[in-house]
């Protein structure tokens, strides 16, 4: 069976709901602070690629770090939003689960049964 890492922010209200729901499921996996332990631009350029998803759709939009970058209003590459994100993980929507070569953004948390 393909380990589960969850990568999450212990004091995010969704992160601990997808910690609840995968105990309740009986379901082993890691949690990863990505605060704690940032991630790499390789490890999210993965974790993006699994998901099927940009760097500007992962982006949290409601983050002051997101409104002071001014994204609608400044044409930023891929790549560059790819920085950001490295340098302020704020920017990060959470959580990710990942399984194997899949993963998924738990928003709404029952995305996460997707990879089961």
């Amino acid at each position: 069976m393909d380990k589960i890492t969850v990568y999450e922010k212990p004091t995010c209200t969704t992160c601990r709901k997808t910690i609840k729901m995968l105990n309740e499921m009986g379901i082993e996996f890691e949690k990863i602070n990505y605060y704690i332990k940032p991630f790499t631009k390789n490890k999210l350029k993965t974790l993006l690629r699994k998901m099927n998803m940009k760097p500007s759709e992962l982006l949290r939009k409601n983050e002051k770090a997101y409104k002071e970058l001014d994204v609608r209003h400044n044409n930023y590459t891929e790549a560059q939003i790819l920085d950001f994100m490295i340098n302020d993980p704020n920017l990060i929507q959470r959580p990710i689960v990942e399984k194997g070569d899949k993963a998924v953004l738990g928003r709404p948390i029952e995305k996460i049964k997707e990879l089961f």
